[in-house]
C-alpha cells in the first residue's frame, strides 16, 4: 500500500489530479471557517468552547448533519448548508426521472442528461433560498436552531445578540451568501470529478466527516484517558471501544463489497467459420443496493417537515409537541426503521428493472441456467433482489441505530459517536473505496504504457481514462501558492491578535 501511495505522485496525470483535488479540499475548509456577515464570532467562539452535546436523536440528527457540513453549520459560515441542497436535489430530479415518463424519455435522449443536470442545478438554488431563508430566521433566536443547542444559554449569560443588527437586510445578505457559498462548492465538485480524482461531491462530503475527526478523537481521549485517574477499567474500555470500531468498519466494507453473482451462460452461434458466445458470465447484484438513500430519506421525512414547522409555528404547543415526539425517543426509532425498510425496497423497485434486464439478455442470446428466458428469469431477479434487499435493510438499521446506542451506553457526544456507525462511517468507507479503485487503474494504465510507449497505439490513455481532462501544471502551482498566502496571512492574523 505504502508503495503504490509513492507510486501515485510518479504518475505525471494522477499526481495533477490529487494535487487539484487537495487545493480544492483546501478551498472548502476555509469557507466553512468564514463566518456569515453580520453574525457576531465572539459569541459563536464562546459557545463553542463552553458547549457540551447532549443526547438524544435530535441531538443524533444534529450532529450528522453538521459533520455533513464541515462544521459549518455551527460556524455560521457561509457554507452553512454544504453540498447537501445539491445532494436533495440531484436525489429528487433522480426519482422523478424514474418515475415520470417525460423525464425518463428525456434521459434516453441524445443531450437530456445535460438538461436534467440543468434543472438540478436550478432546484438547488431554490432550496438554497429556501433552506438560508430559514436558517437565517433562526439566528434571531438560536434556540430553536437543534445545530445552535445551547447558543442561547450563551446570549442570556453574556448579553451579546448573536446578530446585533438584526432585521431584513441581514436575511438577504445571508441568504444571497448561503446560496452563493453552496453554488461554489457544487461548482468545485464537479470540478474535482473533472479535474481532479474521485466523484467530486463525494468527496466533499468525506472530507467534512473527516474534519470532525480530530475533535472526537480527543474527545475519547479525555473521556477515557484524562478522566481515569479514579477509574482504571477506562482505558480496557477505550481498546474494546478501538477493537469494537475496526470491526463495524470490517463488516461495512464487506457489506458495501457484498454481491450475489448470478450466473448468465450464452448460446452458441456459428458465423460462417467463427464460434461466437458459448460462454458464461455474471450478473452481481449488490446487497446494499441502495447505499445511504434510505436512510438520507427516512431523516428528511421525520426531522425537516417538524423542524420547519416547528420554526414557522414556535408559539403553537401542539406543533412543538409533535416535533418533540417524532424527533426523540423510540418513536423516532421505530418510524426511522419503518422508513429505511420502505425507501429500501423502494430505491430497488425504482432503479433496478428485472423486466428489462431479462429482455436485454435475451436480445443478446443471454439466459440463466435452468430458468426460461423472459418472465421466468424477471421474476427469478425480482424474487433474489427482495431477498438481498431485506438484508441490505437490515444492515443500514443496524448501522444507523449503532452511534446512538455507543452515545447512550459509553457516554460520549453524539458528534464522536457518528464514527463508530452511522451514515457518516458508510459514506467514508464507500469514498475511500472508490478512490482506491479510481487510483489503482491509474496505475495500471501508466504500467500498461511503458509496456507499449514505442508500439503504434496512440491516444489509448486518454481514451481509457474515466474523467475529463486534468488540470494544467500552472493552474496547480498558482492554486497552491494562493493557499499558502492565505495560510501565511492566518497565521500572521492570529499571530497580532493572540488567538
Amino acid at each position: 500500500m505504502i508503495s503504490a501511495f509513492r507510486d501515485s505522485f510518479r504518475v505525471p496525470e494522477l499526481r495533477s489530479r490529487i494535487l487539484f483535488t487537495l487545493a480544492m479540499i483546501v478551498i472548502v475548509r476555509i469557507g466553512t471557517a468564514i463566518t456569515l456577515p453580520g453574525v457576531d464570532g465572539s459569541v459563536l467562539d464562546e459557545w463553542i468552547a463552553s458547549r457540551a452535546d447532549s443526547g438524544g436523536a435530535a441531538a443524533q440528527v444534529a450532529a450528522l448533519l453538521n459533520v455533513f457540513s464541515g462544521g459549518g453549520l455551527q460556524n455560521c459560515a457561509i457554507f452553512a448548508l454544504g453540498i447537501m441542497p445539491y445532494i436533495s436535489a440531484s436525489i429528487m430530479l433522480q426519482l422523478l426521472t424514474a418515475v415520470y415518463p417525460p423525464l425518463s424519455k428525456m434521459a434516453r435522449e441524445e443531450g437530456g442528461r445535460q438538461k436534467i443536470t440543468q434543472y438540478t442545478r436550478l432546484a438547488t438554488i431554490v432550496l438554497c433560498v429556501f433552506q438560508g431563508y430559514l436558517l437565517a430566521k433562526s439566528l434571531a433566536q438560536p434556540g430553536q436552531n437543534i445545530f445552535l443547542g445551547g447558543l442561547q444559554d450563551v446570549i442570556n449569560r453574556t448579553g451579546k445578540p448573536l446578530v446585533p443588527d438584526y432585521g431584513p437586510m441581514f436575511v438577504i445578505v445571508t441568504v444571497i451568501t448561503i446560496t452563493a457559498g453552496t453554488m461554489l462548492m457544487m461548482w468545485l465538485g464537479e470540478m474535482i470529478t473533472e479535474r481532479g480524482i474521485g466523484n467530486g461531491v463525494s468527496i466533499l462530503i468525506c472530507v467534512n466527516i473527516v474534519a470532525d475527526l480530530p475533535g472526537a478523537m480527543v474527545q475519547v481521549w479525555q473521556t477515557y484517558v484524562g478522566n481515569a485517574a479514579n477509574d482504571a477499567s477506562k482505558p480496557a474500555t477505550l481498546v474494546l471501544l478501538v477493537a469494537f470500531m475496526i470491526i463495524v468498519i470490517a463488516g461495512v466494507i464487506a457489506i458495501t463489497q457484498a454481491t450475489r453473482k448470478i450466473v448468465i451462460q450464452y448460446a452458441k452461434r456459428v458465423v460462417g467459420r467463427k464460434v461466437y458466445g458459448g460462454q458464461s458470465q455474471h450478473l452481481p447484484l449488490k446487497v446494499n443496493y441502495s447505499g445511504v438513500m434510505p436512510i438520507i430519506f427516512a431523516q428528511a421525512i421525520l426531522l425537516f417537515p417538524a423542524q420547519i414547522l416547528s420554526a414557522i409555528f414556535p408559539e403553537v404547543r401542539w406543533v412543538q409537541d409533535f416535533s418533540a415526539l417524532i424527533g426523540s425517543g423510540w418513536v423516532y426509532y421505530v418510524l426511522s426503521a419503518a422508513l429505511i425498510f420502505f425507501f429500501s425496497y423502494f430505491w430497488v423497485a425504482t432503479m433496478f428493472q428485472p423486466t428489462q434486464i431479462s429482455e436485454d439478455l435475451k436480445k443478446s442470446g443471454g439466459y440463466l441456467p435452468g430458468i426460461r428466458p423472459g418472465k421466468p428469469t424477471a421474476d427469478f431477479l425480482d424474487f433474489t433482489m427482495s431477498r438481498l434487499t431485506f438484508a441490505g435493510a437490515i444492515f443500514l438499521t443496524g448501522l444507523y441505530v449503532m452511534p446512538a446506542v455507543v452515545s447512550r451506553f459509553l457516554g460520549i457526544s453524539p458528534q464522536t459517536a457518528q464514527f463508530f456507525g452511522g451514515t457518516s462511517l458508510l459514506i467514508l468507507v464507500g469514498v475511500v473505496l472508490d478512490v482506491m479503485r479510481q487510483i489503482e487503474t491509474y496505475l495500471l494504465q501508466s504500467q500498461y504504457d511503458g509496456f507499449l510507449k514505442k508500439g503504434r497505439i496512440r491516444g489509448r490513455f486518454d481514451r481509457m481514462a474515466q474523467t475529463g481532462q486534468q488540470a494544467d501544471s500552472t493552474t496547480v502551482v498558482w492554486l497552491w501558492t494562493g493557499i499558502a498566502i492565505i495560510a501565511l496571512v492566518g497565521v500572521a492574523y492570529f499571530i497580532s491578535t493572540g488567538k
